[in-house]
């Protein structure tokens, strides 16, 4: 019992997955830092407020319908998918269409992660030559007339 669930904790995708979690976080506070502390008083600013989240304040009775608040939200959202773009997903990318074409060139960089792809085509060629029965070759090699 105790060893699947350290064979289940010391997976590579399980760890991470764990990384990825605490540092979105980290980065999360980050950039609702940002926006709590520089755009929403900008904002509020110019709207004459203390902060975007008192910004656009609608009172309904004991209500407080607070759309600055949301506009809040949704500032720090594009944001957060504008960073994670530019800094992560772009460059990935990027890279990955470049090895494409190296690959397809037939050049293949000297210091190039071999990649699963790599590793599949390789095994698919050796079972394929293990698989095809074996050329006869030298004096017996040609059929009797």
């Amino acid at each position: 019992m105790l060893k699947g669930f350290r064979e289940f904790i010391l997976r590579g995708n399980v760890i991470d997955l764990a990384v990825a979690v605490v540092i979105g976080a980290a980065f999360t506070a980050v950039v609702s830092s940002i926006v709590t502390n520089l755009i929403n008083p900008v904002i509020g600013a110019f709207a004459q407020t203390q902060g975007l989240e008192n910004a656009l304040e609608l009172p309904i009775g004991a209500a407080h319908i607070k759309f600055g608040a949301v506009l809040a939200s949704i500032l720090n959202f594009l944001i957060i998918a504008v960073v994670v773009y530019f800094v992560f997903v772009y460059p990935i990318n990027h890279l990955k269409n470049r090895m494409d074409r190296l690959r397809k060139k037939g050049v293949v960089e000297p210091d190039a992660p071999v990649t699963e792809l790599d590793l599949l085509t390789e095994i698919r060629d050796l079972l394929q030559a293990q698989q095809s029965p074996p050329q006869p070759s030298g004096k017996h090699a040609d059929p009797l007339p």
